[in-house]
């Protein structure tokens, strides 16, 4: 019996529907860019495993990281204890980090770094005795899929079961080009109707709407409203952070700083699950009182694990070094290439690029559904041809480990503009 075969007996997976799905691929190694299955068939991973794996998967340099770690103190509460590895993480993400950010709070993936930031948000006004308990969004956004995350969400079929459940929010359009002040308008008139307390955003792409893009000056406006009517900001970086848009951060394109940052996917380099939430020294001191009540009584089992802080530490050297950088301008700079040669393709509606993701929007007929034949027909054809794609209804988005070759760069384009023939 194959591991695939084996999978179907006790294994539940995301966002699958288990009835129609076809076998998962069982990948047995990784190296680099490269995946390979049971059969020992080859695959790019052009999406870097939903986004975590921007150094290649198996990285000597991030494991060898990680065994030191594990032979020294794999974990230890953080209830009442420290250690080094989490102090030296939140120094160095310090020098990296918008200069308003000064506290750090670790928990263990992006959903719960949401979570973490709109629990703050709302006990911010609590603990100053003003009353503000709802919470702004962009329309089609994505935050995760624990409740407040659900919450601030937009895209309806992650969330229709739980309707009437959440806690309030309130929707404003993305900034796209042609819609700048629509969104301006419609985020004044919220906090002028609402109790506001935050405005939570994906900043410049929302990644699982389509990879849709809007303009940092455009971002810019937005939050200046938010600071001149107190209402708190949080950039939500998970898919962003660390190198994807070109940038350490997406919020290192804009003038403006958030109140709260939340990261985590490529934050340890694919390896250990890791989250971090970071805020304001206002925002902390809102929290800092001789009243126990006023604490933050949040936290999670694995809260700073020493041995993700080592992976961390290690993916942020890679990510800072010479060489790491130089991939992120030849990836974007092959991502432009590819743009200008297959955005006049009859079957292409519009392409978009944005440090080292490319998306491209095929036309079609009606609105393609997120999971639809049209997204399967796609991904099966990427699978078949050795490519890991996941495309979003009919946006095809490619956003791929940093160290990928040129010619595995190469090799993805030409699948996907073969794509294009069988649509």
């Amino acid at each position: 019996m194959t591991l695939s075969e084996r999978d179907q007996h006790h294994l539940w997976h995301p966002y699958t529907q288990h009835k129609t799905a076809a076998l998962p691929i069982a990948i047995t190694k990784g190296e680099g860019a490269l995946l390979w299955d049971e059969n020992n068939k080859e695959y790019i991973d052009a999406i870097a495993s939903w986004w975590v794996n921007p150094y290649g998967h198996s990285n000597r340099f991030i494991a060898d990281a990680i065994y030191k770690q594990l032979t020294t103190l794999e974990h230890v509460l953080f209830g009442g204890f420290t250690h080094e590895p989490a102090i030296v993480l939140s120094e160095k993400l310090m020098q990296i980090l918008p200069a308003n950010q000064q506290k750090v709070f670790f928990s263990d993936n992006g959903s719960t770094a949401v979570e973490v930031a709109i629990k703050v948000a709302l006990q911010f006004f609590f603990n100053k005795a003003e009353k503000r308990t709802t919470i702004i969004a962009f329309e089609n956004a994505f935050h995760g899929d624990t409740f407040a995350a659900m919450a601030a969400s937009g895209i309806s079929f992650y969330t229709q079961a739980f309707k009437g459940m959440f806690i309030d929010v309130v929707r404003i359009p993305a900034p796209t080009k042609g819609k700048e002040q629509e969104s301006y308008d419609a985020l004044q008139m919220q906090i002028q109707n609402n109790p506001c307390a935050a405005f939570i955003f994906e900043p410049l792409v929302q990644g699982a709407a389509g990879m849709v893009m809007h303009e940092p000056e455009a971002l810019d406006q937005l939050l200046e409203i938010c600071k001149q009517n107190q209402v708190l900001t949080i950039a939500d970086e998970v898919m962003t952070g660390f190198g994807k848009t070109g940038k350490n951060f997406a919020m290192d394109h804009l003038h403006q700083m958030p109140d709260i940052m939340c990261m985590s996917k490529a934050l340890t380099g694919g390896t250990i699950p890791m989250a971090i939430t970071t805020f304001t020294q206002v925002i902390f001191d809102a929290f800092y009182d001789q009243d126990i009540n006023k604490a933050l009584f949040h936290g999670h089992t694995f809260t700073a694990n020493p041995t993700g802080c080592a992976a961390a530490l290690a993916s942020l050297e890679l990510l800072q070094s010479p060489e790491m950088q130089a991939n992120l301008v030849r990836v974007h700079q092959n991502h432009l290439d590819f743009q200008s040669k297959i955005k006049q393709h009859p079957k292409v509606h519009t392409t978009r690029v944005l440090g080292t993701i490319f998306a491209l929007e095929i036309k079609t007929q009606a609105t393609a559904s997120y999971y639809g034949s049209l997204r399967n027909k796609l991904y099966d054809f990427f699978i078949q041809n050795g490519v890991v794609l996941r495309p979003v209804g009919n946006i095809v988005y490619i956003l791929p480990p940093y160290i990928i070759t040129d010619a595995q760069l190469q090799k993805i384009y030409q699948v996907v503009q073969d794509a294009l023939e069988i649509v």
